[in-house]
């Protein structure tokens, strides 16, 4: 018998292992097992079939069996193929994304004494003597320890020269890395259960009374809790482990070590109090009808109609059912607020998943989805790729957010597009909600393919908020602007203060300028790895990369003139930040962006002080812009508009308008109708004008008209095709081969040029756009054409080393 195992690596095939005779019957699909893959090499691998058929080389043997149970199921195991042959990657590419990083297992070379060398050590060098010294101790030695030892990374040459003198042997060693949680609990003895022996008791220990503490602060928490935790003890008691020690001498309780979950669940039972207006109850009806008749339904909702209330519903009816449902959002920052809120209606059924979690909890998530005992996932789009067990409805909040697409590393899905396929293995339904959806997701509800439920109406009879363009042109023109600030924008800040009311501001981006610049000779200061000017931040006094993510030291000194006349050009949430704290310096600012929310809470806590309104001014970049919900917030301004209608990019005027719309939704959602200032130069351009409007439908379908004259989505799928070299004629030369094989296809290709950023990493890159056809067969058999043009490229000697990086529904 045969097991074909996916290992963690970009491996272009999947590798077929023999099943020793001690392992037949016990292997099955979604397995681990340790194999060896090379002369030593050993990697936990994940099995994806168990046969009879031999392959054509010579098989190695499946070394061991790590756990008794599948780790994922077949469903999950179909979707893995389908991702990477939909997204041009290896399967490998795929496990290595979806399994938690604890469960993914590589072996790791251990150094073992040889005996037999004996223990004169003369003949070796210092470093060498070292390391020999250690092991006579130890035994045995790990490449990490043996770098501490001589205090250095390059250690391999002093390994090779103990190996030759045979100072020692090396051998490979595949270790789990998961720990379970344990946790001392204090526990009672038996005896002393009853009334009459515990006042007994209290009387003996009249003369401890430290002791006597201890033991009335256990049976508090015995009876508040149920089970003491020895931490919390002594906490309460205000006593030493030592005194603990006393109590356990006597024979009063003793200690136990217990294995604990790291994500615990709460209550199970469900408290609905969802009440829908008229609104909204027409809006459920229909969602119950088209999600009967279609797999895939989109939600259209303006801001703040309620569409929350109707998942609620929804998941409601699925959870009933003993069915799993899955609510996807676009970023980490989201979760909190939703979390909150579902927790009330649903309690400990809910699991959260995203990259903010340590690894040894992502495991425990990841075994608690695939046992059933998680209900309801919220997390990130990688929250796609947990073992669901039975999953029966699929939820993508903010549907039409570009943090669906997996940019780097590979697979590169869109969350999108890969939750339809991954529901209909399970014959799952899937909801889209968004206020702005994307064109493709409204176009296939337009065209029939999804089911389509509108709500124009906002919760509760609120009206939409009122929108005012800023005219910076006249405002700079009449030297009315104060630091970023228009003379209307500073006026609204300052009413809205006054009447108690809050305050956001939006500006995509962050530092505090986005480059310095010499006025004596235009020198910028660009990354010395990317073809990119540097951000200053100030708050950190640094200029940062935010491709490579290197930092540098402050300049002073222009590099090109020697002239000290460097400037902080254009404006980052920092600035906006600086500027807010001088012009109303009693306001209580703070700022969210990546910089400022980087720890794992530190988000949650920033929304929570902005609901309790402990924050009158905040600033920052998407992350305002996204499904947040605050009562008391009157006024949201925007910026910079026309940096969000200047990128050269064909998405530019949708991915505006839905900044916009969104971040004008934060405004207004309770009592009062808010107001919206847009500050922008160009205050023609025709996207402003459907914001003010809330016309969502006149900007789809003059986009959509664009779209078909130039070929682009919905009506052509997009394949980028991005080649990487550290040597620019390389690459250039590569491209330029490549894009002469393609041509042929009769494809419409775009290209081969270089980006906008040309060299990030040190590596120099070049793309090629091909616009595709929809036709499922024709895609499928132009990929597999490109993946053979791919490995005739790297065959060359030349372009070996040249990487190629197919995207496929690049965005």
């Amino acid at each position: 018998m045969f097991a074909d195992v996916i290992l963690p690596l970009a491996l272009p095939r999947i590798y077929t292992y023999s099943i020793p005779p001690r392992m037949e019957g016990q292997l099955q699909p979604g397995s681990r097992v340790a194999v060896q893959l090379g002369k030593q090499k050993k990697y936990a691998g994940i099995i994806r079939a168990v046969h009879a058929q031999a392959p054509e080389y010579k098989t190695k043997p499946v070394l061991d069996l790590l756990d008794k149970d599948p780790v994922v199921y077949p469903t999950q195991l179909a979707f893995w193929a389908w991702l990477a042959e939909y997204y041009m990657c290896t399967e490998g590419e795929v496990l290595n994304a979806a399994l938690p990083a604890h469960l993914k297992l590589s072996s790791e070379s251990v150094l073992l004494l040889n005996e037999a060398y004996g223990e004169d050590f003369s003949d070796l060098n210092d470093d060498e003597y070292l390391i020999a010294e250690a092991l006579q101790l130890r035994k045995e030695l790990r490449i990490g320890e043996v770098q501490l030892i001589l205090d250095k990374s390059d250690v391999y040459s002093v390994i090779k020269k103990l190996i030759e003198k045979k100072v020692c042997l090396i051998y490979e060693e595949l270790r789990e890395v998961y720990k379970e949680k344990k946790e001392n609990y204090v526990v009672l003895q038996e005896q002393y259960s009853g009334d009459a022996a515990l006042s007994a008791l209290f009387n003996e220990m009249g003369r401890a009374p430290k002791q006597m503490e201890l033991l009335l602060a256990y049976l508090h928490l015995l009876k508040t809790q149920g089970n003491v935790l020895q931490s919390e003890l002594l906490k309460k008691a205000g006593a030493s482990a030592a005194q603990l020690k006393g109590l356990v001498e006597k024979g009063v309780v003793r200690v136990e070590q217990r294995t604990v979950d790291r994500v615990p669940m709460g209550r199970q039972e469900m408290q609905l109090d969802v009440e829908l207006s008229p609104a909204q109850q027409k809006a459920w009806e229909e969602l119950q009808q088209q999600t009967e008749q279609k797999a895939v339904t989109l939600l259209h909702g303006v801001t703040s109609s309620g569409k929350t209330q109707l998942y609620v519903r929804m998941i409601e009816r699925y959870l009933q059912q003993a069915r799993q449902v899955l609510y996807l959002l676009p970023e980490i920052a989201l979760t909190a607020q939703i979390i909150r809120r579902l927790q009330k209606h649903f309690g400990g059924k809910i699991g959260i998943y995203h990259s903010k979690f340590s690894n040894n909890e992502r495991v425990e998530i990841w075994n608690k989805v695939k046992s059933g005992e998680i209900q309801l996932v919220v997390g990130a789009r990688s929250s796609l790729l947990l073992p669901f067990r039975d999953l029966g409805l699929v939820i993508l909040d903010e549907e039409h957010d570009s943090s669906y697409k997996q940019q780097d590393p590979a697979p590169r899905y869109h969350a999108r597009d890969a939750a339809i396929y991954y529901a209909s293995l399970f014959k799952a339904k899937v909801v889209l909600g968004s206020a702005t959806p994307s064109l493709e997701s409204y176009f296939n509800a337009q065209q029939g393919k999804f089911g389509l439920v509108t709500l124009n109406e906002r919760f509760g009879g609120m009206q939409m908020p009122e929108i005012e363009i800023v005219d910076m042109k006249k405002e700079m023109a009449e030297k009315t602007v104060d630091g970023n600030f228009s003379a209307v924008l500073k006026t609204a800040i300052s009413k809205t203060l006054e009447e108690k009311k809050q305050v956001i501001l939006f500006q995509n981006r962050r530092g505090y300028a986005p480059f310095l610049l010499c006025t004596t000779c235009g020198w910028i200061p660009d990354c010395k790895q990317c073809d990119v000017s540097l951000t200053w931040h100030k708050h950190r006094d640094k200029l940062h990369c935010h491709y490579c993510g290197t930092q540098y030291p402050y300049i002073y000194t222009c590099a090109a003139c020697g002239s000290q006349t460097l400037v902080p050009k254009s404006f980052g949430t920092e600035k906006i930040e600086d500027d807010l704290i001088r012009v109303f310096p009693d306001a209580r600012i703070a700022r969210m962006d990546m910089d400022s929310v980087r720890n794992k809470d530190s988000h949650n806590k920033m929304i929570q002080q902005l609901e309790k309104q402990e924050i009158d001014l905040l600033v920052g970049t998407q992350m305002v812009v996204k499904g947040l919900d605050f009562e008391h917030v009157n006024l949201v301004g925007v910026l910079s508009a026309d940096s969000l209608l200047s990128y050269p990019d064909f998405r530019v005027n949708e991915r505006a308008f839905q900044l916009m719309e969104q971040v004008s939704g934060r405004a207004g959602r309770k009592h009062e109708k808010g107001k919206v200032l847009i500050q922008a130069s160009n205050t023609q351009h025709p996207i402003l004008q459907y914001v003010i409007a809330h016309d969502y439908r006149a900007m789809y379908d003059t986009e959509l008209a664009e779209r078909q004259h130039f070929g682009y989505p919905p009506y052509f799928r997009l394949l980028r095709i991005t080649l990487k070299h550290k040597d620019q004629k390389v690459v250039e030369q590569a491209a330029q081969l490549l894009a002469g094989w393609i041509q042929p296809m009769g494809v419409h290709l775009v290209g081969p040029a270089a980006p906008l950023v040309g060299r990030v990493r040190n590596y120099y890159l070049q793309e090629m756009l091909l616009k595709l056809p929809r036709e499922a067969r024709v895609l499928a058999d132009i990929k597999l054409r490109l993946k053979d043009l791919f490995v005739q490229l790297t065959v060359e000697k030349r372009f070996r080393s040249v990487f190629i990086v197919p995207d496929v529904d690049c965005i």
